[in-house]
């Protein structure tokens, strides 16, 4: 894609700049809170200490990320409680494969979960690297960084649970459950929108390619640890640019939801509701201030 005009501040920005940034603004940061919210679950129930402990980690760090996108949306004049607690839960455009329930509390599930969001976010991430809109841009390393880590964490507890026939099985179950919804990651929230955050030059690559990239990726990773695609739908020779991938009925960025994502909304804003917010404490500092 051809370099893009840079884009102003938040306060100069034009309406359809504007939409154009908190879309994308929404996509990133919502992926990342409801994911974290997801891996919470897992404490004090991962298979060692080091993983338990790894595990809460990679929950803050994503935390931590949806706050520097949610922060960025703030500019425009939303409060926290617009963003997130007092947000209506069909409004939000995470990718269906952040809000799934875990299979049974099955680690393979958290293996294979994380494996697929942590290769696709490093494709998305890279894609800012050289965004138009400099706010967005300047706070990629911070999160790439991070990121790094939770890929290597992810791909290693892939090849160890591949060592063995009977995890390798459940494995593959994962694969064959998980994949389908990880391609709503590269999903559109319409595709005018998305035609429109590509020409401004919010990313350097669409949709299209980076999902080829990540499957380029992914599948080359499974094979080499003896997990197959097939099961999960995909075109033959996945072919990414083909048409017709059997995605599901619910893939987020639409604002499509399963009744998994109320259930989990529900349970993460209860205690704002029953407590009588109207505010959230803050207790980080702004982004723009460390």
């Amino acid at each position: 894609m051809a370099a893009a005009q840079q884009l102003p501040g938040p306060q100069d920005l034009s309406d359809e700049q504007r939409e154009a940034v908190e879309t994308l603004l929404f996509t990133l940061a919502d992926d990342e809170f409801v994911i974290a919210e997801r891996y919470t679950e897992w404490q004090v129930r991962a298979p060692t200490i080091e993983s338990d402990i790894a595990v809460a980690n990679i929950a803050q760090d994503e935390l931590g990320h949806a706050r520097l996108w949610y922060d960025l949306l703030e500019d425009f004049g939303y409060e926290e409680p617009d963003l997130i607690w007092e947000r209506d839960a069909g409004d939000w455009r995470h990718s269906t494969l952040c809000e799934l329930p875990f299979d049974e509390g099955d680690w393979a599930d958290l293996v294979v979960r994380s494996y697929l969001y942590d290769e696709a976010e490093f494709v998305r991430l890279k894609a800012l690297e050289d965004s138009s809109y400099p706010r967005l841009r300047d706070r990629v390393e911070k999160v790439l960084s991070e990121e790094r880590y939770h890929r290597e964490h992810a791909r290693s507890w892939l090849e160890r649970l591949c060592e063995d026939d009977d995890t390798r099985t459940r494995m593959q179950d994962a694969v064959d459950r998980l994949l389908p919804y990880a391609l709503t990651l590269f999903s559109p929230t319409d595709d005018e929108m998305e035609e429109r955050i590509d020409e401004l030059g919010l990313r350097t690559e669409n949709l299209l390619s980076m999902r080829e990239a990540w499957l380029d990726e992914v599948v080359s990773a499974f094979e080499s640890v003896g997990l197959h695609v097939e099961e999960a739908q995909l075109p033959e020779q996945y072919d990414v640019h083909h048409a017709d991938f059997d995605l599901p009925d619910e893939t987020g960025r639409d604002q499509s939801h399963t009744d998994a994502w109320f259930d989990l909304f529900d349970e993460f804003t209860k205690s704002y509701r029953e407590l009588g917010r109207h505010s959230a404490m803050k207790i980080m500092k702004d982004p723009d201030d460390e």
